[in-house]
């Protein structure tokens, strides 16, 4: 097993929670059928898991679930939050931007007057990852771009954000959950990130 799998028994072990509840989770979409990975052990089949994704859903599902009935949990953790729009102003006033990051946006040419679903999520993981220090500016650019240009695509559809290095030249890709990527030789990738986790966050935010 790879250090980022988990087993479907140390998973029930180390979070306490019962077989039918996680199957129950999974029938109801809280858990997406994709991070039930099987493999073979030496006792034949087992299911493993994304251990870093899987631990921080279930955290959630129980701090969540005494509030929010199972299909409106499942809400929040679809990949879409249906038709929305919203302005420079009612983003500053929902904490989802500030200010610097609407300046880098408008230094880009990509400003507008209203925002739909992928320009708030591009805005949003812009701001998370320029206030936690893991890009910087210019590489916000380079961002900007391809989740302006791409992440329509991925609207219905769990999706990873990649930022990589070759000889210090850095680029944004996005490609589709779990897929597997190959590069050459002096590539270094810097983050690789599940966007489903920052789509989660906005979604309460909007309320």
């Amino acid at each position: 097993m790879t250090n980022d799998l988990i087993s479907k028994k140390e998973l029930l072990d180390l979070t306490g929670i019962s077989y039918g509840q996680l199957y129950r989770w999974k029938r109801k979409n809280l858990i997406p059928e994709e991070w039930f990975i099987r493999k073979s052990s030496f006792t034949g089949q087992e299911t493993f898991f994304p251990k870093q994704q899987i631990l921080q859903r279930i955290d959630k599902i129980i701090h969540m679930k005494d509030g929010l009935s199972l299909d409106e949990l499942a809400d929040v953790f679809s990949p879409t939050l249906g038709e929305i729009e919203m302005s420079d102003q009612q983003l500053l006033d929902r904490n989802i931007v500030s200010l610097s990051s609407l300046e880098l946006l408008n230094e880009s040419g990509r400003q507008q007057s209203l925002y739909g679903l992928e320009q708030i999520m591009m805005l949003y993981v812009l701001e998370k990852l320029l206030l936690g220090g893991d890009i910087t500016q210019q590489e916000g650019m380079l961002l900007i771009d391809v989740m302006s240009e791409h992440y329509y695509r991925f609207r219905d559809r769990a999706s990873e954000l990649l930022l990589i290095r070759k000889m210090g030249i850095p680029s944004f890709m996005l490609v589709g959950a779990g897929a597997e990527l190959y590069f050459d030789q002096g590539v270094k990738v810097v983050l690789r990130i599940p966007l489903a986790a920052f789509m989660e966050e906005l979604k309460l935010k909007l309320g």
